[in-house]
C-alpha cells in the first residue's frame, strides 16, 4: 500500500488544512489547447501555444538533431509553452500523479489533467537510467541554421498549480551517503516508492498580506518556513547536432539542465545554433531555487512560460560580444556568462574565461584590464552542483560601462 514517505500526521494534518485555504484563491492555468499551434482569440490570440501532450514531451532525454518539431514558428514569434513537473511523478513518488497529490491534500480539480495523463500512459521512463525531466518541443525556428544564434526572451513564468515538490534522493545532492538517511530497500519501484528511502518534501505556495505568492514549509513545531518565489525554467536549450540519446541531467554549451535562477521574467538567453531550425524546448519548471540547489532539486512545479524567439543571422545580425559559442545570457542589471563542467574548479576557469572574452569583444577592454576589473567587481555565482555537470555564472554588472553606451564626444 502507497503511504507518504516524508510527512508525519501532524504536518500532513496541518498541510492539509493549509491545501485547503490556498486551492480556492488560486486559479488553475490549464491547458488551452490539446494541440500546438497559433491561437487565434482569447486573452493570448496571435501568440503560438504548446501544451504537453504524448506527442510533445520526451521523459527523460532532450530533443537531438533527428528530432520532429512539434511546431514551425517564424522569427519574432511570441510562444506560450504549458509544461508539466515531473516532481510528483517519478517513480519513487509512486508514478501515480493524482493518488501522490492527493496523499498530499490537493483537491482533484487542482491536479493537472496532464501530470495525470502522463503518469497513467504507457510512456517508458527507467527511474535508475534516464534523466527524470519532463521536456516539451522542440520547435522550429524557421531560417535557423548553425552558426546563427536564436535569442529568446523570457516574458512571463507563472504557476500553474498551487503547490510543488522538493526532492532529495539516493546517490545525488551535495551530501551524497549523509542524505537521505532512510536506506534503500529491496523491491523499489513504483509499486513500493517507499523503499527507495528518498525524500519528496511537497511544498504548497500561499499569498502573502502583500498579495505575493510564497513557498510555505510546515515545520514539525507546528510553525512555518515561508519564502519568496522567483520562477525560471531550468531547462531551456537547443538540439545538439547528434544522433545518440541526449540525457536531460546534465547541461552542456546548448543549453538544457543550465539551473541558473536569473533566468527568470524579463532575462534574455543566447543560444549557438547546432542544427537547421534550432529545435528549441524547454522544461524543468522551478517556483525558485537557491544557488548550488544542494539537495538535488529546488521548489519544482508546472508552469506556464511565455518565451519570444528572434533570430540572429551570423554576419548580419549585432551579437553580444560579437560571437557566441556558449550560453549567454542578460537582465536588466547584469551579462551572465555561464561556466560547466564535471569539476567545479574547471567550471569557474571556463566562466572567467567567457567573462573575459565577453568584455575584450564587447566593449574593447584589455584582457588584463577586464581579468582585474572581475576580481574586483564581479560576483561569481554557483548555479548548481547536482546535475553531474556543475555550473558557475559570473553576474557581470551593466551599470559599470554606462560610459561605454555614451556617444563619443566630437573632438
Amino acid at each position: 500500500m502507497y503511504k507518504p514517505l516524508t510527512l508525519s500526521l501532524a504536518i500532513l494534518s496541518a498541510l492539509l488544512g493549509s491545501t485547503s485555504t490556498f486551492a480556492e484563491e488560486f486559479k488553475v492555468l490549464k491547458q488551452i489547447s490539446n494541440q500546438p499551434g497559433l491561437l487565434t482569440q482569447g486573452k493570448y490570440k496571435d501568440q503560438y501555444y504548446i501544451p504537453s501532450t504524448l506527442k510533445t514531451i520526451q521523459w527523460g532525454y532532450l530533443p537531438n538533431k533527428d528530432s520532429r518539431p512539434v511546431l514551425s514558428v517564424p522569427t519574432d514569434s511570441t510562444v506560450i509553452f504549458d509544461t508539466v513537473s515531473h516532481e510528483g511523478l517519478l517513480e519513487d513518488q509512486g508514478r501515480n500523479a493524482e493518488k501522490y497529490f492527493r496523499s498530499q491534500g490537493v483537491k482533484p480539480e487542482y491536479i493537472l489533467d496532464e501530470a495525470k495523463m502522463i503518469t497513467q500512459s504507457a510512456l517508458k521512463h527507467d527511474f535508475s537510467k534516464d534523466g527524470p525531466h519532463i521536456v516539451t518541443g522542440p520547435i522550429e525556428i524557421q531560417g535557423a541554421m548553425p552558426g546563427d544564434i536564436l535569442k529568446v526572451e523570457v516574458l512571463n513564468v507563472e504557476p500553474r498549480v498551487p503547490y510543488g515538490v522538493i526532492s532529495n534522493r539516493h546517490g545525488k545532492g551535495t551530501l551524497v551517503g549523509e542524505f537521505p538517511k532512510k536506506t534503500v530497500q529491496e523491491g523499489a519501484s513504483h509499486l513500493h516508492p517507499e523503499r527507495y528511502g528518498n525524500v519528496s518534501i511537497f511544498t504548497p505556495i500561499e499569498k502573502n498580506a502583500q498579495g505575493e505568492y510564497e513557498g510555505v514549509l510546515k515545520t514539525q513545531q507546528g510553525k512555518s518556513i515561508r519564502f519568496p518565489l522567483a520562477p525560471f525554467m531550468g531547462i531551456m536549450g537547443v538540439a545538439a547536432n547528434t544522433s545518440e540519446p541526449v540525457n536531460s541531467i546534465p547541461p552542456a554549451f546548448f543549453g538544457g539542465n543550465i539551473d541558473i535562477n536569473e533566468l527568470g521574467k524579463g532575462s534574455t538567453v543566447y543560444y549557438p545554433v547546432q542544427v537547421p531550425g534550432a529545435l528549441f524546448y524547454t522544461g524543468d519548471s522551478h517556483f525558485v531555487q537557491g544557488d548550488g540547489e544542494v539537495a538535488l532539486t529546488a521548489l519544482e512545479g508546472s508552469v506556464r512560460a511565455t518565451l519570444k524567439f528572434t533570430l540572429l543571422k551570423a554576419g548580419k545580425d549585432k551579437i553580444p560580444g560579437k560571437e557566441i559559442k556558449h550560453v549567454l545570457a542578460e537582465n536588466d542589471q547584469f551579462w551572465i556568462t555561464p561556466g560547466l563542467d564535471e569539476d567545479l574548479d574547471i567550471a569557474m576557469k571556463k566562466s572567467t574565461r567567457e567573462a573575459i572574452r565577453f568584455l575584450n569583444q564587447e566593449y574593447g577592454i584589455d584582457e588584463a584590464l577586464a581579468y582585474a576589473y572581475l576580481s574586483a567587481a564581479t560576483d561569481f555565482e554557483v548555479s548548481q552542483v547536482v546535475d553531474r555537470t556543475k555550473g558557475i555564472h559570473a553576474m557581470i554588472r551593466k551599470a559599470d560601462f554606462k560610459e561605454f553606451n555614451q556617444p563619443e564626444k566630437s573632438r
